[in-house]
């Protein structure tokens, strides 16, 4: 039986801390941590229970942050976390996933990092980056960022990664090579005849199914789509959905027909909740059909969003869900998100929602 639960939020001035045990009826809030720095991304390896924020300061440059005591204390570096001479800077991490030993970093401009010694030091794989593709890749509205980073959970040779705006891409030895996997999903703002590019998607982010990881879920800029080799081909799942347009998507952790959306009304149109009010989308089938899930969220004067890895989930039974808002609110369901209540407002804007169940 879990013992505790921990809500990991990356904000826009550090990291904050939900806390409570495995009835997850009452809350406690710790935080900010990591100097108030913007953090993108919180992790938790679920093996040693060591937390990774991913963060970047204009002034100080990119770092790693580390807590082995639940987020108590923290320390951070950022060694190894550079480009060649002449190329832009490494300006922040986006994305974290410990996997395998090892522990790796997503960035902007885009590229990967792994290290060996729990974020103390830094090596570049230089793979992604030499892929002829590279100097066509275009930055999406928050630059060029890879957001996304996927690790085979049995095999440590595979890694998937989604960079906004070039698409998903596959190594199969490691990082050394990369293969770009995004056939069968489309730029609606390229010319008619090029909808279906072999790489520069607007990928928003990439979700594995459990016990499967060659079913991937994917929220585009362009649609929400599945693939079930891997993603060497996608197939649309947007009928029923409000909107082609949103940015996070989470799995249940049990479950892999099961997964979680929150749509927007359209990149033009504003980014926001669609008619005004707030709702999380969920399909237990695979994305052939969906439900709005409305019930304790705010239905009127919805104007906030939900950035590309503020919706988690905790794996626990039954399931918790949770999300955070730009406006700087946490909301959460106990109920596989069939009700929701919020547990906290006027936070910084939240970039990233990760759980930690310990038992």
């Amino acid at each position: 039986m879990a013992t505790k639960v921990l809500i990991l939020l990356g904000t826009k001035k550090g990291v904050f801390i939900f806390e409570s045990d495995y009835g997850r009826r009452s809350w406690q809030l710790r935080g900010p941590y990591c100097q108030t720095w913007p953090v993108y991304h919180v992790v938790a390896d679920p093996g040693s229970g060591t937390l990774y924020a991913g963060a970047g300061d204009p002034w100080f440059g990119p770092a790693v942050w580390r807590s082995d005591d639940l987020g108590e204390t923290w320390s951070h570096s950022s060694e190894g976390l550079v480009y060649g001479e002449g190329e832009d800077p490494v300006q922040g991490v986006w994305s974290l996933a410990p996997a395998h030993g090892r522990l790796y970093a997503g960035v902007g401009p885009a590229g990967l990092f792994v290290s060996d010694d729990r974020g103390s030091t830094w090596s570049h794989l230089e793979g992604l980056r030499a892929h002829p593709s590279r100097p066509q890749w275009q930055a999406g509205a928050a630059g060029l960022i890879l957001h996304s980073l996927l690790p085979h959970p049995s095999d440590p040779q595979q890694i998937w990664i989604a960079i906004s705006a070039a698409g998903v891409f596959h190594t199969a030895d490691g990082g050394g090579t990369w293969e770009p996997r995004n056939r069968g999903t489309r730029s609606d703002y390229l010319p008619e005849d090029q909808r279906y590019p072999e790489f520069g998607q607007c990928v928003h982010s990439l979700a594995m199914a459990p016990g499967r990881p060659d079913r991937l879920y994917q929220q585009n800029h362009c649609g929400m789509y599945r693939s079930d080799d891997g993603g060497q081909a996608w197939q649309s799942i947007e009928a029923g959905l409000p909107s082609t347009f949103g940015f996070p998507s989470a799995v249940d952790p049990k479950d892999e027909d099961t997964l979680y959306l929150v749509p927007l009304n359209g990149d033009i149109a504003g980014r926001y909740m669609p008619e005004g009010q707030a709702a999380v989308w969920r399909t237990r089938d695979g994305g052939r059909t969906w439900q709005d899930l409305r019930e304790g969220l705010p239905q009127r004067n919805v104007y906030f969003n939900v950035l590309r890895q503020a919706l988690a989930t905790d794996g626990m039974d039954p399931l918790g869900v949770y999300f955070g808002t730009s406006s700087g609110s946490l909301y959460a369901s106990d109920d596989g998100g069939d009700t929701w209540r919020r547990l906290a407002e006027h936070l910084p804007l939240v970039q990233s929602v990760e759980t930690l169940v310990i038992r």
